[in-house]
């Protein structure tokens, strides 16, 4: 475990999923530009890795994070910062691409700001019950520009969302569940043992079938339900030819559980 100032991410490959850890912990894992540019890397070499189903991403230590560490990251941020070359974007707010695979978050401690907005462009979020949580950008004359101010009213509801955006006040695991920004609320000890876990469920199913299914989801967002209403006999003639959907068809057949390869 790293514990220096400057930030980085962890990698390590279990099976089909790859677990990032965010790694400043000596900071409570604030966000400077090196973890930043280093979380865009890691998403894009999760993309490209075609044994890799799904992404975990979890940190090390107490906190999740403390947020952005503003004495370092304002000025290039105010600058403009870019995805690094190989990068995608981990919070679809920077101009990036974004990851084609489904990404699960699991939180603990401090979960602030681009935290919070790292879980609401994610596909899955747990937490910890000992996970407290601010969007506080307003209290230090800025405002959310990581996704939050798209996001969150979109699962919450207006005014949920401006209750916590307008102040920035803390809210607990519990609140996080009530707005849908979490999906479950665990035990300390069982968050990553409950979060691996279902990442390997997820990693298990077919590559194709989960992809196509995260695509078509997004796609109602991003461009309305006629466009992904259009898109889906196309999308479904593909995947019916695929050789997961033969194995599918066996493994219901024999009664076990698919053994599926992407293609």
């Amino acid at each position: 475990m790293n514990s220096s100032i400057s930030g980085r991410i962890t990698r390590e490959k279990r099976g089909h999923v790859l677990l990032l850890g965010l790694d400043r912990v000596s900071k409570r894992n604030a966000f400077d530009m090196a973890m930043l540019d280093d979380l865009a890397l890691a998403y894009g070499e999760f993309e490209r890795d075609a044994d890799a189903r799904v992404a975990l991403l979890f940190a090390h230590g107490e906190h999740f994070t403390a947020g952005m560490d503003l004495a370092n990251v304002a000025e290039p941020l105010a600058a403009g910062w870019q995805i690094p070359a190989g990068g995608y974007d981990p919070w679809g707010a920077f101009g990036g691409t974004r990851v084609s695979k489904p990404v699960i978050v699991a939180a603990q401690g401090y979960c602030f700001t681009i935290g919070i907005e790292l879980m609401l462009s994610a596909d899955i979020n747990l937490c910890a019950s000992n996970t407290r949580f601010a969007q506080m950008e307003v209290q230090r004359g800025i405002f959310p520009f990581a996704g939050a101010t798209l996001r969150l009213q979109q699962i919450a509801g207006w005014g949920n969302a401006m209750r916590w955006l307008l102040t920035g006040d803390p809210f607990s695991a519990h609140e996080a569940y009530r707005l849908g920004l979490v999906q479950e609320v665990l035990a300390p000890e069982e968050l990553m043992p409950k979060a691996l876990w279902l990442a390997e469920r997820i990693a298990a199913q077919a590559p194709l079938g989960v992809q196509a299914t995260l695509a078509s989801a997004r796609q109602v967002v991003a461009s309305g339900e006629a466009a992904a209403i259009a898109n889906l006999p196309a999308v479904a003639s593909r995947l019916l030819g695929s050789d997961d959907a033969q194995e599918g068809l066996r493994a219901m057949q024999e009664r076990r559980a698919g053994d599926f390869k992407g293609r």
